[in-house]
């Protein structure tokens, strides 16, 4: 065995600390805050497709990693809420920060989800806004600003925030009516 190069089974952890160091660094790009506009989301930042239409809609972007137990916890609730209110105006968009979109595929294989899911794989979004931890959500008004920010997954309690937040932001989009 060769002393000089570490083993695989210390790079790996190494890495994915460094990954979360730098997600979370103080001297990264921007810190969004409640209340400022989210930055641009654009098809070219990522891998997949985008939802046609994010203006007027309540959007929740969350941010997540396969490797991140609590982001497997979370898919579940972000489906139900897709579900429960997609037709009243609720666009779920997943940014997954995995390296490899094989390791996407796999957690999507055991984890189905009906909501958008990209992959930021140059990781130019998530440098765009503050991420203290994954999976961390950013809930946007109507005009694309931040109205709620949620930092992990705490469960049932997350869940029924998001609920309340959600039918809340619902309430401020013009009801649509036929014309004559």
């Amino acid at each position: 065995m060769n002393t000089l190069f570490p083993s695989r089974r210390i790079l790996l952890p190494l890495a994915i600390g460094c990954l979360l160091c730098n997600l979370s660094s103080p001297a990264r790009a921007g810190t969004v805050k409640v209340g400022e506009a989210f930055p641009e989301i654009t098809p070219a930042q990522f891998e997949g497709k985008l939802p046609d239409t994010l203006r007027g809609k309540i959007v929740l972007v969350d941010f997540w990693a396969s490797w991140r137990g609590p982001c497997k916890g979370s898919f579940p609730v972000l489906e139900e809420l897709h579900k429960r209110y997609a037709g009243q105006g609720l666009v779920v968009l997943g940014i997954n920060l995995d390296e490899t979109k094989e390791a996407m595929q796999e957690f999507l294989a055991k984890h189905p989800a009906s909501f958008a899911i990209v992959r930021d794989h140059q990781h130019k979004m998530v440098k765009s806004v503050s991420i203290p931890t994954m999976p961390t959500s950013f809930l946007l008004d109507g005009e694309g600003k931040v109205r709620f920010i949620h930092n992990g997954f705490h469960g049932a309690s997350t869940q029924k925030q998001y609920a309340q937040e959600i039918e809340e932001l619902l309430k401020a989009i013009p009801v649509k009516t036929a014309s004559k």
